[in-house]
């Protein structure tokens, strides 16, 4: 339960609020994802509480189709498209600034695509001005020109979204975190454990009434590649700063060990999600924001595939043009974090915290 006893209100949370206060009764689906079990908590739902209900939801659409009370009941149960207008509104009201983020979540693929396009052009006329020394990226770019550019670009975000899962953590009423808290947490994000719709056949994301694990695998693939770029790029910055050892860096370095499959594992992710995101049905998620999410797949993907095609372009005349798209496309990212639906993970993984400090000492994850 929330510290914050204060009914929320607003055409969302209202409606997910008689959704839920049905589902609570009736309980059909207390085996499916986490919301379910947590759900069965409390009789009424305070400021906080959907909040924290709709960050655990990760939209398998298994409770639709399991239900009977789904239109053309009177009830007209939708669950997942509940959950999901909430969510999406807790990230809006939770960030800074919220503007940018409702601008975002409309005119995701228009936004993200004119910064890229301009930043793209900043890096390529910066280039004109080559530094004297330098090889491979650094004959374009000086390594200290990135640090300065970058360094604000990456950390101004991360606290950007720091305070906003702050806020978060009041408004759900998170209290002291422990250790098994956290385990419980990442032992479900890296396994995506709610994916599987509680039963481990899969989601009905994109096959309706049928089952399917492509979401859960295609997240997992864009994820761990993720993580693989991350580790790459950190490994590049022990080499530098701690052991003298600049870039380029060969083929059989860490950097490149780690980049290299994380960039292809981040494409075929990002593409699995696209496709699966064109085949499934928007009413069953926050239709108004499909833009902005589909968005933050493609600036994801966007990411990898650059990165790739200037690690094949080395050597050539396209390094230039292609590392000033690459430089942009990451630089997007960054900027974009607290507003984009990269937040979601954040949140998510705090919901997950949450929920394991909020169990009962006999409950299960």
């Amino acid at each position: 339960m929330s510290l914050d006893q204060t009914p929320l209100t607003g055409t969302a949370t209202d409606e997910a609020r008689r959704q839920i206060e049905i589902c609570n009764a009736c309980r059909y689906c207390e085996g499916f994802c986490a919301v379910f079990p947590a759900m069965t908590r409390q009789k009424a739902f305070a400021a906080g509480d959907l909040t924290q209900l709709a960050n655990l939801c990760h939209n398998c659409r298994g409770c639709y189709y399991a239900c009977q009370y789904t239109a053309p009941h009177e009830f007209a149960l939708n669950i997942p498209a509940a959950l999901a207008e909430v969510r999406v509104e807790s990230w809006e009201r939770l960030a800074r600034p919220q503007a940018m983020a409702r601008m975002f979540q409309t005119h995701g693929v228009a936004m993200a695509g004119l910064l890229v396009v301009v930043l793209a052009w900043f890096f390529w006329a910066m280039s004109v001005w080559r530094p004297e020394g330098g090889s491979g990226f650094y004959a374009y770019l000086a390594h200290g020109t990135m640090v300065a550019i970058f360094t604000p670009a990456f950390l101004v975000p991360l606290a950007l979204i720091a305070l906003s899962l702050r806020d978060y953590w009041r408004e759900v009423g998170g209290g002291r975190v422990r250790l098994s808290h956290l385990q419980s947490a990442l032992h479900s994000a890296a396994k995506m454990k709610n994916l599987s719709g509680g039963h481990g056949e899969g989601c009905n994301f994109e096959e309706g009434d049928r089952f399917s694990d492509r979401r859960r695998v295609f997240h997992q693939v864009m994820m761990y590649g993720f993580l693989l770029c991350f580790a790459s790029t950190a490994s590049g910055t022990i080499m530098h700063y701690a052991l003298g050892w600049e870039a380029p860096y060969p083929l059989l370095s860490p950097p490149k060990l780690l980049g290299l499959p994380g960039g292809v594992m981040m494409v075929a992710g990002t593409a699995g999600l696209v496709w699966l995101k064109l085949r499934a049905d928007r009413n069953l998620g926050a239709a108004r924001v499909w833009g902005g999410e589909m968005a933050f797949i493609l600036l994801l993907g966007g990411v990898a595939v650059t990165g790739l095609a200037l690690y094949a372009a080395t050597g050539s005349a396209l390094v230039g043009p292609l590392l000033a798209i690459h430089l942009a496309t990451v630089m997007v990212l960054f900027l974009l974090m607290p507003f984009s639906k990269m937040v979601h993970g954040f949140f998510r993984l705090a919901a997950l915290v949450a929920e394991a400090g909020m169990q009962r000492p006999s409950g299960k994850s």
